[in-house]
């Protein structure tokens, strides 16, 4: 199995100028952890439940401060052909918990979460 395989209908995105509340606001009715960061089809980067923890732990202002203020940048990213075992081996020794997964021209796919490779995993046994 594949990354390919994890991928939903349409990645989950937000423009870099979205507010932390209402990024917050989207992630919850989705039930996503993530957001991609996108300008245009260019993913700029991720904005996570752990960057809006830090963001409301800083005591920022949810409604002003912009997903680009928090997010991380210039994230890694992967193949949609990249095998599901070869992605838990990144994620167990990166630490992270998102795949942005870009096509040959970098243009978003998806995000494969810490959830959905999990199930792909089990999946395959």
């Amino acid at each position: 199995m594949n990354l390919r395989e994890l991928l939903g209908d349409a990645p989950f995105v937000c423009g870099p100028e979205t507010s932390l509340i209402e990024v917050a606001a989207a992630m919850e009715r989705s039930d996503l952890e993530a957001a991609a960061v996108v300008e245009g089809l260019r993913l700029m980067g991720l904005v996570t439940e752990s960057d809006l923890r830090r963001a409301v732990a800083s005591n920022v202002d949810l409604g002003t401060t912009s997903v680009a203020d928090v997010m991380s940048s210039d994230p890694d990213t992967f193949d949609a052909d990249l095998d599901v075992w070869d992605a838990a081996a990144w994620i167990a020794e990166s630490g992270y918990r998102h795949l942005p997964v870009v096509d040959d021209d970098g243009t978003l796919q998806g995000v494969v979460s810490v959830r959905d490779l999990l199930r792909g995993l089990v999946d395959t046994v």
